[in-house]
């Protein structure tokens, strides 16, 4: 009786490493993604933040031009605030009609959070966002 215990406790053990080969894969494949898309839904919220704190200051500017400035430094302000690097950034700026646009174009590419991507469906490189103002000349 003893005999036939240990013999069916040894096969359960061995169960459980043959659940492990199948669900184990699996099971980081998934945190793989969760940590990729967690970083780059963080870097896009961030760079968002940037380009709406860009536009947010350019308010300030009494002409297109001052605007242009002011909006490109508090992008590149904020991008370095948040943990990102401002030299990945491509930031556009322009004057519309009773508007005030600010683009980014930023390269998360180079990110260290990025370095998993390859084992999942990776994202997008480049993460796009926008913020535009109504202005008025006087």
């Amino acid at each position: 009786m003893r005999h036939e215990r240990r013999i069916g406790m040894a096969k359960r053990q061995g169960a459980a490493a043959v659940e492990f080969a199948i669900v184990g894969p699996v099971f980081f494949l998934l945190l793989a993604g969760m940590i990729v898309y967690g970083g780059w839904f963080w870097m896009a919220h961030s760079v968002q933040a940037a380009v709406s704190e860009g536009a947010r200051a350019a308010i300030a500017g009494l002409d297109a031009v001052e605007r242009e400035q002011l909006a490109r430094e508090v992008v590149e302000t904020q991008l370095k605030d948040l943990g990102l690097k401002a030299a990945d950034a491509v930031v556009a700026v322009r004057a519309e009609p009773g508007r005030f646009r600010v683009e980014v174009a930023y390269d998360a590419g180079g990110h260290p959070l990025m370095a998993l991507s390859p084992l999942t469906v990776p994202p997008p490189r480049i993460i796009r966002r926008a913020a535009v103002i109504r202005v008025t000349e006087a």
